[in-house]
């Protein structure tokens, strides 16, 4: 990330001006971007500690984040584009839960009149929170795209990964080749972004695994208030393990790569558009 300096002309001295400022306004906006995911960790807390009547806690959880996405939508929070690429995660996201599921990789034990093939429907929403986050702050923080590879390559990248967390129960696992493919696909990629008016660059593989890493401290929250079990987590809970935050890695590209190739379609964002140092 680039950081924009200026001389004291009283003191000769380098300063950062404003740094904890910027740092606060990006701060607040990836907050506003995260509502959903907060409603989803406020929920599944709120629901764990306090019994619901008349229906079981998979419904009610489904129910409150039906509402969400409605007010979202009807507030101006999100637009209907979004909503639609939003959708496309829940259901990208509920096809690999009813995989895992069958597979044994974790489970949903509790009860729930509204889950197919032991899955509850409310699942597909935290795949869905993290398309959010991505279409928000995309918005708010005014982001663009560096050198982003062409059609040809990002499609079938993405499909590739999303595909591996299905074969590697019936083949080798090949996340970490397709780790190294992307690192060479986005070399000379980055992602620009606007904090109080000020724009900044990452490298965008890093901004990959940043996400992925903050999602994988996500998931240790939403596991400890039981929105799903790994097999060692039946008994009591404990730390997801570390070697998750890869898998969280390379659904987040997958995520970002169908969010950005939309984006681009609808905006018309240029490959070719470069930014100075």
């Amino acid at each position: 990330m680039n950081v924009y300096i200026q001389n004291d002309s009283q003191t000769g001295k380098k300063i950062f001006p404003g740094t904890l400022k910027q740092l606060i306004h990006f701060g607040w906006e990836q907050a506003l971007s995260c509502v959903f995911p907060v409603v989803i960790f406020i929920s599944l807390a709120v629901t764990q500690i306090l019994p619901l009547p008349l229906l079981p806690r998979y419904d009610w959880l489904l129910i409150i984040f039906l509402l969400m996405q409605w007010w979202m939508v009807r507030s101006g929070l999100e637009t209907k584009d979004e909503l639609k690429v939003i959708t496309l995660f829940h259901l990208i996201g509920l096809a690999l839960e009813i995989f895992k599921v069958h597979m044994g990789s974790w489970s949903y034990p509790e009860e729930g009149f509204f889950k197919v093939f032991g899955v509850p429907l409310y699942s597909g929403f935290m795949y869905a929170s993290v398309a959010s986050f991505l279409c928000q702050a995309w918005r708010r923080l005014k982001v663009e795209l560096i050198k982003w590879p062409p059609f040809w390559l990002v499609v079938p990248l993405a499909v590739s990964i999303y595909l591996n967390f299905f074969t590697h129960h019936y083949w080798i696992d090949v996340r970490y080749w397709l780790a190294g493919l992307v690192i060479i696909v986005f070399w000379k990629s980055w992602v620009t972004y606007d904090v109080n008016g000020t724009r900044y660059r990452m490298p965008l593989a890093l901004s990959f695994v940043l996400i992925g890493f903050f999602i994988w401290i996500a998931e240790n929250i939403a596991t400890f208030f039981g929105a799903w079990k790994y097999p060692n987590q039946t008994e009591a809970w404990s730390l997801v393990h570390l070697g998750k935050v890869s898998s969280w890695v390379l659904l987040v590209i997958v995520s970002f790569l169908i969010v950005a190739t939309l984006k681009r379609v609808k905006g018309g964002y240029s490959s070719k558009r470069e930014v100075n140092s």
